[in-house]
């Protein structure tokens, strides 16, 4: 048997972080985790399909070379050494994790883990069992992707994101069922490798909770290179044949089969809270989800959940952040609970899609009087040089007291730009600030400061 102060099952970056963040409290931490860690993010999410995103943005840089006056007359694509430089990377980042896991003296205990009471869990190693005891325990076990209803995924036809990433080759035809972050991505990395896409979603538009001018711009980029987008629609049968799958679509009470090769499900995630001895502790869960209050702690004193096993929204730097307050308020430090209106999303996909805060339709719903800001990339000096002027800055303020209240970015680098915004929005900074706030010239984060002055009737260079 093993004591610890804090145990944590799954490994991935909430579990790692939250080990880390222990461990620098002078706290002995341990990882429960059967498999590398890193979790999904790392082996099979967020950083190895970021890889591949960065491949088909050079392949698409290589096929529209002659606009930058540069004439590349043959090049060959090499699926495999795509696939493997970002099973690579994943390896790479991997060993970092075990790096920090010895620097910190944390230990990895290889096995599945199962509450047998509040302070106690089983680790099951094939045929070995090991009992760990800690006085704190964080939930840290991730989701995985939902299953359609007669629609299971088998690893080969019908796949989801973990086999998206690691094909043996480039199917000829995919479609994709669910327009989140997760198939918008898929759907542009196999579009710009030759793949002829359908892309699915239920609801009115493609990436759903984003501000509706987000959307439309990506399903206007999407539409432009080749991609059949079908909105209000939804699957009701996926027939096998021998040689190709015959996926049967409803709209509008209007039935129609598309045939494609292979089914990329990615119509969202459900928390992995089976099997790890819930029911023996009495932690309440609800829609698949651990229920935690402000400080990610649970029904039961001593134990915490963080990450996607703890519900929405579904983000590695969530899970990091919750990492954070459940160790420092399990351990009596100060902490602060985390700011849900003001956490970023992002899409990968060309162009780039970031977020934070309240759309546009939805800070009218909630009362606001608002002043909305917009500033073109085809406006920008630093865009149209680098040949990527796809896509705007759209920020929303209140206009009694120009409090931002969010903001939505489309194009080029608008994953690394929505930081700003981020830091903005956590400062209660207003919209005056950030448009007398000097921006370098020129930039891409000028867009910013010219979209704050656009929602006051004061914008420069549009």
């Amino acid at each position: 048997m093993k004591k610890y102060d804090v145990a944590i099952l799954g490994g991935g970056p909430g579990g790692y972080v939250a080990a880390i963040r222990a461990a620098q409290l002078g706290k002995s931490a341990a990882i429960i985790d059967k498999d590398k860690l890193g979790g999904i993010c790392l082996n099979w999410g967020c950083i190895p399909t970021k890889a591949l995103l960065k491949n088909a943005e050079v392949l698409n840089y290589i096929k529209n070379s002659k606009e930058f006056g540069i004439t590349i007359p043959s090049f060959n694509v090499n699926f495999n050494e795509t696939i493997k430089r970002s099973r690579e990377i994943s390896k790479r980042l991997s060993k970092g994790i075990e790096f920090l896991m010895n620097k910190n003296q944390i230990d990895h205990i290889k096995g599945t883990g199962v509450f047998k009471s509040d302070k106690e869990i089983e680790v099951i190693n094939g045929k070995d069992k090991e009992l760990v005891k800690a006085d704190k325990i964080i939930i840290a076990t991730g989701a995985r992707s939902q299953v359609l209803t007669d629609m299971e995924p088998d690893g080969k036809r019908i796949i989801t994101s973990k086999e998206a990433m690691n094909l043996k080759e480039i199917p000829k035809r995919m479609l994709v069922i669910g327009a989140g972050a997760i198939g918008v991505e898929f759907a542009y990395f196999y579009n710009q490798y030759g793949s002829e896409i359908h892309l699915i979603e239920m609801m009115d538009n493609i990436l759903p909770i984003e501000d509706i001018d987000i959307s439309k711009e990506v399903e206007k980029s999407f539409i432009k290179s080749g991609i059949k987008i079908h909105k209000k629609t939804r699957v009701t049968q996926i027939k096998k044949l021998k040689t190709k799958l015959k996926v049967h679509l409803e709209a509008s009470g209007q039935e129609s089969i598309v045939e494609t090769d292979i089914v990329l499900s990615a119509v969202g995630v459900i928390g992995n809270i089976e099997k790890i001895g819930l029911e023996n502790i009495g932690v309440d869960t609800k829609n698949g989800a651990v229920l935690i209050n402000d400080y990610n702690q649970t029904s039961v004193e001593n134990i915490y959940a963080i990450g996607d096993v703890s519900g929405p929204p579904w983000l590695a730097h969530v899970a990091s952040a919750q990492g954070h307050v459940a160790v420092e308020h399990a351990f009596g430090h100060f902490t602060k609970p985390l700011d849900y209106n003001n956490i970023p999303g992002c899409t990968y996909c060309q162009p780039q899609v970031a977020s934070l805060g309240m759309t546009e339709v939805k800070a009218k719903e909630a009362g606001y009087e608002v002043k909305v800001g917009r500033f073109n990339f085809s406006a920008s000096g630093k865009a149209l040089a680098i040949g990527d002027s796809l896509g705007f800055v759209k920020i929303i303020f209140d206009a009694k007291y120009g409090e931002l209240l969010g903001c939505h970015i489309v194009g080029s680098e608008a994953t690394e730009l929505i930081a700003e915004l981020a830091t903005a929005k956590a400062l209660e900074t207003t919209w005056e600030e950030i448009a007398t706030t000097v921006h370098a010239h020129p930039t891409l984060s000028e867009a910013i400061m010219e979209a704050a002055l656009d929602a006051y009737g004061q914008g420069i260079h549009q």
